[in-house]
């Protein structure tokens, strides 16, 4: 439980600027909200990767396979994370109502599979 609970407190910062990411993205740029949701994604879990390794997990492990084997996951979590917003918005919810309900299950399934596989 208290990984979890790390897990979360990094991931509240990388979210915060994945979140800065895709907003800049619609509102500044007048992007699709998928591909800023996409964009956001892969620059949070830069922010998620290096918090993790040291504070989560303390991992002491080295740094090119669990960060390739953490990219994978955001990748994953990345996919469907740009999924579920393409759907909620064509649906007929605001992008950051979809993005929301994206980050809730993405978390979930991002905990998963690092905590099993990318910094075992």
């Amino acid at each position: 439980m208290r990984r979890f609970a790390l897990y979360t407190a990094v991931g509240a910062l990388a979210t915060a600027v994945h979140y800065l990411v895709l907003v800049v993205a619609v509102e500044a740029a007048g992007g699709p909200a998928y591909l800023g949701a996409g964009a956001g994604a892969i620059i949070g879990a830069q922010v998620a990767y290096f918090g993790n390794r040291r504070y989560t997990f303390a991992h002491r492990g080295p740094l090119g396979p669990s960060w390739l084997k953490f990219q994978g996951a955001a990748i994953v979590g990345a996919v469907l994370g740009m999924t579920i917003v393409a759907v909620g918005v064509r649906a007929g919810l605001h992008y950051l109502v979809a993005q929301v309900l994206a980050t809730a299950i993405t978390l979930l399934l991002t905990f998963a599979i690092n905590r099993r596989w990318s910094f075992r």
